[in-house]
């Protein structure tokens, strides 16, 4: 019995269990004159922080997740800058207008999945980066989902 309630307790603990993660994303050469910024929050109660106006060369988004192991044993990302269903998790960059930007035709967000970031990753590092287009197909600021997306890798 003794030996029933630990192993209980041992999984109740780690399900509960969180830990914090930082994360960088660069966005690389995106088009000149365009403010992009890391959502924060969903639905309309959201703000746009870090924003910066492309100029030359790549820009910078740091910034830090929880995460718990989900009902499917995969990790769960947590907290304001995480949008989706558990098991799809991403992050939005705002773009133009939805980045607070007046002076722009540009009006788009960025979605930056979370997905491939595995246990065995999270055990060797809590810092991941990853790179991601700033220009899509058409000259304008990449948006809507990653394609291709590199995935994340350990920054640290």
């Amino acid at each position: 019995m003794l030996v029933t309630w630990i192993c209980v307790i041992n999984v109740v603990h780690s399900y509960l269990m969180e830990q914090e993660l930082h994360l960088l994303i660069i966005l690389e050469s995106p088009p000149s004159g365009v403010d992009f910024g890391l959502q924060k929050g969903g639905g309309n109660d959201y703000e746009t922080i870090q924003i910066q106006q492309s100029k030359a060369g790549d820009l910078h988004f740091e910034f830090s997740v929880r995460v718990r192991e989900g009902k499917d044993g995969q990790p769960n990302f947590l907290g304001p800058f995480t949008h989706g269903p558990s098991h799809e998790r991403f992050v939005y960059l705002d773009i133009g207008t939805c980045a607070g930007q007046k002076d722009t035709p540009w009006s788009r967000r960025l979605k930056i999945p979370l997905r491939g970031i595995t246990w065995n990753q999270i055990k060797k590092s809590k810092h991941f980066e990853t790179k991601v287009p700033g220009t899509g197909r058409d000259g304008g600021p990449n948006c809507a989902t990653v394609k291709p997306f590199a995935g994340w890798q350990s920054a640290g």
